[in-house]
């Protein structure tokens, strides 16, 4: 059978993008669809905005730094507006850099949500085409649970575009989209209460680091409410401010609410069944090593397969399915020793084992750590200190673990991740010589090993 394409791709984010590229560039006739915007969520509404917002945010405490350093300022004020247009404009600009990739790719874009009619036909805003191979890339979205008063909050896509900074906003999760959203909120002068079910923020990360992060953000001017659920909200005459109802009878206002508890697969209304692609319990497809759901001919990437929720895995799974369908080259994704960051205030970033994972997998293990005020707040007085963890296997030598709370964490962890991904021992760190005075250094002249409580007389047993 004639097809219209040889790889047609649904979802046009970072992903999408550059598996239809690359495939393109192996010679295939490649096909897109987008129903938003080209860019995914990282471009249009999650990494990249969100950063230039932490940016923008952080401003407040240099200025405060700044008198120690001899500068004199008038008190400065903020333009929501004017930040919230200029990333709006930064979006844009990104935006048309992705179509224009596209086009220069020789990949055919079609606007319009795709849907899957059966293994090889395509529905896209009611015109139909077939292709020999399928990619479904279509990400994530927010989640907000099912109680009453639910419209009147936001998630992180309208965070964005807020008319107005709200004086007082209450963000409900404890994740990093959460933890960052703070930090911004903090930084821009509202009040922020964060609302989490547990009692400290990022679960799945290092221990000592969520305490690291959680007494940071507390420190900070942020009200942590912790092992706390949301009942209801009530609104006053349909807008704020709002009453937030919590599950053990208190009560808070607030001008705004946001959730960020949570992002689902967007894999619903797409068609799966009819072309055979099953889904896991958690609702996101199905693939194998090489990224192939249950069907022979289609494959998936990025968020709507959940697996590392990261751009920078989205590319290297689309790259990894173009090389190998297309381009004689057959590779897979490597998912093993990712680093990833989260942008709170001060930065998370880490890669490879926790020491509660390392303990569990590897057994006898050695925790290098450092925790000092920077030296740029020895003059200003600010309290706020970094805190570094290297996690060493005692067998091999081989540092399996690098975390740090500070600021530049992910700039600093970025390099080291390199190392980690080549198989570099304490011993390799130990004769690296360290740039003075710089933060990073550190990571290179941790010399004791943390001591390591005795085994209890019953686990010996």
């Amino acid at each position: 059978m004639a097809y219209d394409y040889d790889l047609f791709v649904i979802g046009a984010g970072s992903g999408g993008v550059r598996a239809s590229r690359i495939a393109a560039g192996h010679g295939a006739r490649v096909g897109i669809c987008e129903d938003f915007r080209v860019g995914g969520t990282c471009v249009i509404r999650g990494c990249v905005p969100k950063k230039l917002l932490v940016y923008g945010s952080k401003f407040a405490h240099e200025f405060e730094d700044a008198a120690a350093y001899g500068w004199t300022l008038a008190p400065p004020t903020h333009s929501w507006a004017t930040l919230r247009d200029n990333v709006a404009k930064e979006v844009d600009r990104l935006n048309g850099v992705y179509l224009r990739l596209l086009e220069g790719a020789g990949v055919k874009l079609h606007m319009g949500r795709g849907r899957l009619m059966d293994r090889h036909t395509i529905e896209i805003a009611g015109q139909t085409v077939t292709a020999d191979k399928i990619l479904v890339a279509t990400g994530g979205a927010p989640v907000v649970p099912e109680i009453p008063g639910r419209e009147f909050a936001i998630t992180s896509n309208e965070a964005f575009h807020l008319p107005e900074l709200p004086k007082r906003i209450a963000i409900v999760g404890g994740g990093y989209i959460a933890v960052e959203f703070a930090g911004i909120f903090n930084g821009l002068g509202a009040e922020v209460d964060l609302v989490l079910r547990r009692d400290r923020v990022l679960r799945g990360f290092d221990e000592e680091c969520r305490t690291a992060v959680h007494d940071s953000l507390k420190q900070s001017g942020i009200t942590m409410r912790t092992e706390m659920q949301i009942q209801r909200i009530q609104a006053t005459n349909g807008k704020a401010p709002f009453t937030v109802h919590t599950q053990l009878g208190g009560m808070f206002e607030t001008d705004l609410v946001m959730y960020a508890t949570g992002r689902a697969p967007n894999a619903n209304g797409i068609g799966l069944d009819k072309a055979g692609v099953q889904v896991d319990k958690a609702g996101a497809i199905a693939v194998d090593e090489w990224s192939k759901t249950t069907a022979d001919n289609i494959w998936a990437v990025g968020d709507v397969t959940d697996r590392i929720n990261l751009t920078p895995v989205a590319l290297m799974e689309g790259h990894c399915f173009a090389d190998t369908e297309f381009g004689g080259k057959p590779r897979k994704a490597d998912h093993r020793d990712v680093p990833s960051a989260v942008f709170c205030q001060p930065e998370l970033a880490n890669v490879g084992l926790t020491e509660e994972e390392a303990r569990m997998r590897l057994g006898e293990i050695r925790v290098f750590t450092s925790a000092f005020k920077p030296m740029k707040y020895t003059l200003s007085g600010r309290q706020q200190r970094t805190f570094m963890k290297l996690i060493v296997e005692a067998a091999t030598d081989k540092v399996v673990g690098v975390h740090m709370v500070g600021d530049d964490a992910a700039e600093l962890v970025q390099g080291l991740a390199i190392a980690v991904k080549a198989g570099a021992t304490k011993a390799h760190f130990d004769a690296t010589v360290g740039i003075h005075p710089t933060a990073g250094e550190e990571f290179v002249t941790m010399r004791t090993a943390r001591v390591e409580p005795a085994p209890s007389r019953k686990a010996a047993e």
